[in-house]
């Protein structure tokens, strides 16, 4: 990783001895701002309002399921009854060891300090192995206090698997690979669940109109659709306390109804609770009952949105909810439309509404048409948030994300995904038109996420939990044997509908892996081509050129040594800003970095030189968060840590307030060869600096760790720089960013220049700039074009 020293290093000379001395990681910076996180505990009746709200917003997906599952199980007519005991069994026992025992006992426990999805499990791994593609951490980021993992005994099991995992880069793209093709899928789940579960609601409007077209029907779908998607910038906090009181009186209905056609139908469907069934119903019907697994599957649809959304709750209040009602109430929905399929199979289309008693049928289709739109937003909402998570690992092109709670940071909308999803899940819902080859769409990319999970938790109860191979093995042998079972049927059924995901996952898998290749190959390009620190220091305090009033935010990847664009910089210009602030953005496998755990400042050189490096470290949570106060959080980090450096050198005789990485000069300096690496240079020299007047607030945590009272007074040392710094600030701020344009080299393949010079560069000219992110006025801005060819 970045910024290691290992014993080899100490061969390599004096000179690096001497770079490493100035420009050190911020062990101690990191260490100073470690604080201790505890989680709150839940009381009992905090606990149970959790719970009830956690209905509304994680299980209204998987609690529509009752709307299709039989329709699409049986789309050809039901032959046998008994093949309706067979399908009920199937449905308990999917229910049973999906939903319940793999999902809500065991994969929910792997979260990410309450984080959820293919991503947060995939930043386990990171934090525990090093199969991170841009190798841009460092120990200090272990210093976090969200930064949470577990040693590993060097002859166990597990570390045979962490080597072997870390083995080569092949092994690290490959699982970078499953976890892009798990969230491509669960991206396309977020297409999918409105359009079948908006279509399966208002198809109850045609039971009591049996003369209506479907056409009628589909647009009044496509008008719930437009209407739900029109309403996302508002955010689920301005509705969401209508969520749950809906999906609670929706439970609670199914499930009633699902006891009155149990007394009134047939009750010896309890019978399915026999496995038995399962085996008479494959052997009944052979191929048959294989293919329509496609529908089975479609009654733990949810399931994986269920992981996703764990971050809203604590993991005991969705246990709860689920346990006590979401569990019961579906089996007895099922149990019921079972009872009542078997004294009427001829109306298998249409079984949830026909086994509605008459005097409650229009109360029950309404509250199906919102339980189905709040099962829709909940999905919609996942999607967001995986979108946001894929940011962080540079997997996804910027996209403005914007905040739409103050309260709950999680609860996010982006204004671009929301209108692609809405036009693709209305072409969805008008050009098939049938939920059947909707559901099969639906099966194949929930199945496959399932998959995905799978996978990654094999190695997380490996890696993380360190789990004996034996209970690893049985937890993969029941897993892959149910969902590679159902992963063999909805492949039966790609021809009709199931390849919709499939093109949906494609397209989304190419984008994000080109946008990280490119990503990659641009922080390569940093690490290669930046600059010795020697050679800035042999410049002298002036660097060469003519030092003016101003600060100069240069912003870079790298968390340490001196990026090319700033040597390309001050070769082209005759001036440089009296202080210069290498500025490095870092996004790190952990959800989120707590406000006083951000930023890390520490001098580079002699303090005449007046060169700083803060680096911003950001979680998947936090990303592209627009941070109004980012640069007046950065100068106050800035002006706290001169003061702190002050009273250290001048009031402490001890070894605890020593300055970080005390600087030393040297009047040999080596200028080091840094043209290994092909590119060429552009400056844009338009620049115009704006007034940037910030007043500098004290730092709680800093004045924790010094142990300074707030009386003590200043040295003249600490007041002169200070005065200085704030100075410089009032006389003007300008943010110098890097414009890396990828090419791709004049003999690569065709293929990788279609990537390279046309995707890449299509994608990087809509994207969301930098600058905007961290609210840059254009007028204080100054680009440094490179172009890289790769």
């Amino acid at each position: 990783m970045e910024g290691d020293i290992s014993e080899e290093d100490e061969s390599k000379g004096g000179m690096w001895a001497l770079e490493q001395k100035i420009d050190q990681p911020m062990d101690e910076e990191a260490g100073r701002l470690k604080n201790m996180y505890r989680e709150k505990t839940v009381s009992a009746v905090l606990l149970l309002r959790l719970a009830f709200q956690s209905l509304g917003v994680v299980y209204g997906d998987l609690g529509t399921s009752p709307l299709y599952v039989f329709y699409n199980t049986f789309s050809e007519g039901i032959d046998d009854t008994e093949d309706i005991i067979g399908a009920l069994s199937l449905i308990i026992y999917s229910l049973t060891l999906i939903p319940l025992i793999k999902y809500v006992f065991i994969v929910c426990r792997a979260n990410d300090n309450g984080q959820g999805g293919t991503f947060a499990l995939y930043s386990l791994l990171c934090r525990h192995t090093k199969v991170n593609t841009i190798p841009n951490q460092h120990k200090t980021d272990e210093e976090l206090s969200t930064y949470s993992r577990s040693t590993i005994h060097e002859k166990s099991f597990a570390a045979k698997t962490k080597r072997w995992l870390e083995g080569n880069a092949l092994k690290k793209n490959s699982l970078l690979i499953l976890v892009l093709v798990g969230t491509c899928m669960a991206i396309g789940d977020g297409i999918l669940t409105p359009a079948i579960s908006v279509l399966s609601a208002s198809g109850g409007i045609r039971l009591d109109h049996p003369g209506m077209s479907t056409d009628v029907e589909i647009v009044v779908a496509v008008t719930i659709l437009l209407g739900l998607f029109s309403l996302q910038h508002y955010g689920p906090s301005k509705v969401g306390w209508l969520f749950a009181p809906v999906v609670l009186l929706w439970f609670l209905l199914i499930g009633g109804i699902g006891i009155h056609n149990i007394c009134k139908y047939d009750s010896g469907v309890l019978r399915a609770f026999s496995p038995i069934y399962i085996f008479r119903y494959f052997k009944r019907r052979g191929i048959n009952g294989w293919t329509s697994l496609g529908g089975i599957m479609l009654s733990i649809t949810g399931t994986e949105a269920l992981f996703a959304d764990l971050a809203l709750f604590p993991l005991s209040a969705i246990q709860l909810a689920f346990t006590v009602v979401v569990f019961p109430c579906l089996l007895l929905a099922y149990c019921g439309q079972a009872a009542y399929l078997m004294k009427n199979k001829e109306h298998v289309q249409d079984a949830f509404y026909r086994s509605i008693p008459d005097s409650i049928y229009w109360p029950v289709l309404v509250i199906a048409t919102l339980a189905a739109i709040v099962a829709s937003q909940a999905t919609i909402s996942a999607t967001f948030s995986i979108i946001k998570q894929a940011n962080a690992l540079g997997c996804f092109p910027r996209v403005k994300v914007i905040h739409t709670s103050s309260k709950f940071h999680g609860q996010i909308y982006i204004p671009d995904i929301n209108w692609i999803l809405m036009v693709l899940c209305i072409i969805v819902t008008a050009g098939f038109k049938h939920q059947s080859q909707i559901g099969n769409a639906y099966g194949t990319a929930v199945v496959i996420v399932m998959l995905v999970t799978t996978f990654l938790m094999i190695l997380i109860m490996l890696l993380v939990w360190r789990c004996h191979w034996i209970l690893v093995f049985i937890f993969t042998a029941l897993s892959l044997v149910v969902e590679l079972t159902y992963f063999s049927a909805v492949m039966f059924k790609v021809n009709q509908g199931g390849w919709v995901p499939l093109v949906i996952a494609a397209v989304l898998l190419v984008i994000m892996y080109i946008w990280h290749y490119g990503t990659v190959k641009r922080y390569e390009f940093e690490m290669h081509s930046k600059i010795s620190m020697a050679w800035i220091l042999g410049l002298g305090p002036s660097l060469g050129l003519v030092r003016v009033p101003g600060i100069g935010l240069v912003y870079t990847e790298l968390a340490s040594g001196v990026p090319h664009i700033f040597s390309h910089f001050i070769t082209n210009l005759p001036a440089i800003h009296s202080v210069v602030v290498f500025v490095c953005v870092k996004y790190l496998p952990v959800y989120t970095v707590p406000e006083d755990e951000r930023f890390l400042v520490k001098r580079i050189g002699p303090k005449d030189f007046h060169m700083f490096r803060c680096v911003a470290r950001y979680g998947y949570k936090d990303l592209h968060k627009k941070d109004d106060q980012f640069e007046k959080k950065l100068f106050e980090n800035l002006f706290m840590f001169v003061r702190l450096e002050s009273m250290m050198e001048g009031g402490s005789d001890s070894d605890e307030y020593s300055v970080y990485g005390e600087s030393q000069r040297s009047k040999d300096f080596l200028i080091p060869d840094t043209d290994h690496n092909t590119f060429s240079s552009v400056v844009d020299l338009t620049v115009s600096s704006g007034d940037n007047s910030i007043v500098p607030v004290r730092s709680p945590v800093y004045a924790l760790n010094t142990g300074m009272s707030s009386g003590q007074v200043s040295s003249p040392m600490e007041v002169d720089e200070t005065a200085f710094l704030m100075g410089c600030r009032d006389a003007g701020v300008v943010h110098i960013m890097g414009n890396t344009v990828i090419r791709a080299r004049r003999d690569s393949a065709f293929c990788k220049k279609l990537c390279i010079d046309y995707v890449y560069a299509f994608l990087r000219k809509i994207c969301r700039e930098h600058s905007v992110i961290f609210n840059v006025p254009h007028e204080s801005l100054l680009n440094v074009g490179q172009v890289l060819y790769v």
